[in-house]
């Protein structure tokens, strides 16, 4: 297959570069959503015939299949930027494809506020997670381009923002971008968060002041089980245990019996780029996660609650590194489980205080014919000392 996309602005005066006026003369197929097909029927030979882009993509490039010749794409803005030649490039990774971009949503909100964006950091929450724009506010990134949708407009972001203390920013609201009413408007969050945008909009998120986070959170800093201050993992401990699951170089953090949250907001502060899913069944901790995820601008773990040997593990994304906070007695049971599922390198850390534990974890990795660290062993004050047991699959 081959594909012209070209990008067109909102403007409904905007008029069509030369090169692409004349492409359209020498093609039949068309395509674009149904806003794109009022911009540009004008320009349209007389015999043409249009292709509605919906939502099913499969289905969509069935129909580009159904015919001969190259097929014309009009897109908004620039088609390479989170747009249609993407879309291309993941259901028909073959074809030819000629891009003729437009600026951008978010160059044409940066051009009307005198904004240089060489360092701006761009992400999409649009049809998307939160992912991207959560892992780009921890690190607490200058300047951020964001693409909306109608469900992430940008009252909800405002509110998820003041919800986990990204307080530390202003927002500039684009609306309708090159068209008739377009408008950019600079806002606090707190105002934003009562704003009631054009359906077509993008963000723009200016850092006002860098918020300082300590390598290593107090344990009094956390929120806790009430009359148990010492469930939880101490915070020398705490960075020793993420040192050795070696998370640089991982992409998905699973905390087994996460408790107060405690590993799960660290992990989540210092390597933003892990996907972390954090396992409880003690009904009380799950709001504590929440509490502790908020006071500590930690979004985005995934919280899954209830007995670990009933879940089902296949519903979330599978861990190259491993944190085991509790076992319910069953730490046998819960290795082969693990060793079921985990990859070839992943990283098993467990924090032994029983000297059974220390004896079970050893016997299993070698049975199993994992690699095994030295153990270390740690004393914070007059607690006992912790014994960190770190195994890699072979």
């Amino acid at each position: 297959m081959e594909y012209i996309v070209i990008g067109i602005s909102n403007d409904p005066d905007y008029i069509l570069p030369d090169e692409a006026r004349q492409l359209l003369l020498s093609h039949e197929v068309f395509s674009g959503g149904k806003r794109h097909y009022e911009l540009v029927r004008k320009y349209l030979p007389a015999y043409h015939h249009w292709i509605d882009i919906q939502g099913n993509m499969p289905v969509l490039f069935d129909k580009f299949r159904e015919h001969n010749g190259a097929i014309v794409v009009f897109a908004s803005g620039d088609p390479l930027f989170y747009g249609f030649a993407g879309t291309i490039q993941k259901f028909d990774p073959g074809a030819d494809m000629k891009v003729y971009p437009y600026f951008n949503s978010i160059q044409l909100l940066c051009h009307a506020n005198n904004l240089s964006y060489a360092s701006l950091v761009n992400v999409s929450v649009h049809g998307r997670t939160w992912d991207e724009l959560d892992n780009a506010l921890i690190i607490q990134a200058p300047m951020l381009g964001v693409l909306t949708d109608q469900q992430k407009t940008p009252a909800v972001i405002a509110h998820r923002m003041l919800e986990y203390g990204f307080s530390n920013y202003s927002m500039i609201v684009g609306e309708d971008l090159g068209g008739q009413h377009h408008r950019s408007t600079i806002l606090a969050l707190d105002e934003a968060a009562g704003y009631t945008a054009h359906s077509l909009n993008c963000v723009i998120l200016i850092r006002t002041s860098r918020t300082a986070f300590p390598h290593g959170i107090p344990d009094h800093l956390f929120y806790g089980l009430e009359n148990r201050p010492n469930m939880i993992t101490k915070m020398p401990v705490r960075l020793v245990s993420l040192s050795y699951l070696g998370l640089a170089e991982r992409n998905v953090l699973w905390d087994v019996g996460f408790c107060t949250g405690s590993i799960s907001v660290e992990a989540r502060r210092q390597y933003p780029h892990l996907q972390i899913v954090a396992f409880e069944q003690r009904p009380e901790c799950s709001e504590l996660l929440d509490k502790n995820m908020r006071r500590y601008s930690a979004p985005g773990i995934i919280k899954v609650m209830g007995d670990f040997f009933e879940t089902d593990l296949d519903l979330y994304p599978l861990p190259d590194a491993v944190f085991i906070g509790g076992h319910g007695g069953r730490l046998e049971e819960l290795i082969r489980k693990l060793d079921s599922i985990l990859p070839a390198s992943a990283r098993i850390v467990l924090n032994a205080v029983k000297e059974e534990s220390r004896e079970q974890f050893s016997k299993m990795m070698k049975i199993l014919d994992y690699r095994l660290f030295d153990p270390i062993v740690i004393q914070v004050d007059e607690h006992n000392p912790i014994t960190i047991l770190t195994a890699e699959k072979r």
